[in-house]
C-alpha cells in the first residue's frame, strides 16, 4: 500500500532500559499487566490482563492465531569445526526449505553444516531476497527437527531455550506448527480465562498466519516505502468469516488478539471490503493513515523502535496515543516485548 507522506521514522522509536525487556515469562500465564488505552482525552488505565472480560461486551468476536512455533533453530559446525546457525522458515517444494542462517558464508550452494551424528544440512540455493534453499541429510527433516531442533527465542533474550519456553513461549490453543516467532499478544489467555469469556457471551475465531523472522527486523529506511517488507503465509477459515459477517451486522465488535491476526484479516479483504476464506501471503505494511477494514479493537504486546509492528499499532490507535503509552509503560516499568506486558487499544 502506498504510504502518508510526512512519516517520520524518528515518531516511531524509543529509549527503553535493557533490565524491561522480559527475559522470562510472567511466574503465572495470565499474570501480566495490561495498560488501557482508550479514546482520545481519556487517560491511560493500569489493569491486569485477568481484568480483559471486562472490557469485551457479549457478542463481541475475540479472534486469535493458532499458530504453532516449530523448534526451527540449528546450531551446528562447518567442516572446519567452526560454528554456523540455520533458521528454518518454511517448507518449500519436495524435502526443501526456505532457511536463514549465519555466517552466510557457511550457506553457500554445496556447502554443509553438522548438526548431530552423520546428519547435516546443505544448501541447495541461494534465493533472490537472500535467504536460502536448504535440505536435510542423513535424516528427515521431521527426525532432525524432533532430535536437533530449538525453540527459536526472540534475539531480545539473551539465554538458551529450557524446558519452560517449550511451554509457556506457546499460546494455550496453539495447533498447527509453521511460526519461528509466538503471537505473543495471546501468550496471556489461560483455559480460565477463555472460560470466562466463553461463559460471557464472547465468541472465539481463530485463524492461522506463519510469524517470520521478518517480524524482528527494524526499518533502517527513512522512506518506509523503500522498506523490504517480510511475506507471512496464512490461512482464513470460511467458519471466521461467517462469524465476523454475523458480529457486524449484529453491531458488535472484532477483537485483533495481536498484529498477526490484524495483517491477516486486513490482507484477506478483497477490494470491496469482504473478508475472504482461504489460505494467502501477505506482505501488507500498515502505517499511519491505513483504513481497517475488519479488526475494532486490538490486544497487542509493546514492540520494538522502528519497527513495522510499531508503526501498525501506531495506525491502530495514532502515533500520539502510542508515543504517550509507551513512555507511561516504561515510567511504570511495565515489561517490554514477548514474554512482557499487554496493552489493550479501545477506538475514539
Amino acid at each position: 500500500m502506498p504510504h502518508r507522506r510526512g512519516l517520520s521514522l524518528a515518531e516511531f522509536d524509543y529509549q527503553l532500559h535493557p533490565e524491561l525487556i522480559a527475559q522470562r515469562p510472567s511466574p503465572e500465564r495470565g499474570g501480566s499487566r495490561l495498560l488501557v488505552v482508550p479514546g482520545a482525552d481519556r487517560p491511560l488505565e493500569d489493569h491486569r490482563f485477568t481484568d480483559l472480560p471486562a472490557f469485551v461486551a457479549p457478542g463481541d468476536l475475540l479472534v486469535v492465531n493458532s499458530s504453532r512455533v516449530r523448534h526451527a533453530r540449528f546450531l551446528g559446525t562447518r567442516p572446519s569445526g567452526a560454528p554456523a546457525e540455520v533458521l528454518l522458515i518454511h517448507p518449500e517444494q519436495g524435502d526443501r526449505w526456505v532457511a536463514l542462517g549465519r555466517p552466510g558464508s557457511a550457506l553457500q550452494p554445496g556447502k554443509r553444516i553438522g548438526i548431530g551424528p552423520e546428519v547435516a544440512i546443505e544448501t541447495v540455493q541461494v534465493l533472490d531476497d537472500g535467504n536460502r534453499l536448504v535440505r536435510f541429510l542423513g535424516a528427515s527433516a521431521e527426525e532432525a527437527i524432533r532430535q536437533f531442533g530449538r525453540l527459536p527465542l526472540p534475539p531480545y533474550i539473551d539465554r538458551a531455550p529450557d524446558h519452560l519456553d517449550d511451554d509457556r513461549y506457546q499460546t494455550i490453543y496453539a495447533d498447527r506448527e509453521g511460526s519461528v516467532a509466538a503471537p505473543t499478544a495471546g501468550l496471556h489467555f489461560t483455559p480460565s480465562l477463555l472460560g470466562t469469556l466463553h461463559t460471557a457471551g464472547v465468541r472465539l475465531g481463530m485463524l492461522d498466519l506463519e510469524v517470520g523472522p521478518g517480524t524482528f527486523k527494524p526499518v533502517e529506511v527513512d522512506d518506509l516505502a523503500e522498506h523490504p517488507m517480510h511475506a507471512e503465509r496464512f490461512e482464513v477459515p470460511e467458519a471466521l468469516v461467517q462469524a465476523v459477517k454475523e458480529v457486524k451486522v449484529a453491531g458488535g465488535a472484532v477483537w485483533a488478539v495481536g498484529t498477526t491476526v490484524v495483517r491477516a484479516l486486513e490482507s484477506a479483504v478483497d477490494p470491496k471490503g469482504r473478508l475472504q476464506s482461504g489460505p494467502g501471503e501477505t506482505r501488507l505494511f500498515i502505517t499511519p493513515g491505513y483504513r481497517f477494514k475488519v479488526a475494532d479493537r486490538m490486544i497487542t504486546n509493546f514492540h520494538l523502535p522502528r519497527s513495522t509492528l510499531l508503526m501498525l499499532v501506531s495506525a491502530f490507535a495514532g502515533t500520539g496515543r502510542i508515543q504517550a503509552a509507551y513512555q507511561y509503560a516504561v515510567a511504570e516499568r511495565y515489561r517490554f516485548y514477548s514474554y512482557g506486558d499487554a496493552m489493550l487499544l479501545l477506538p475514539d
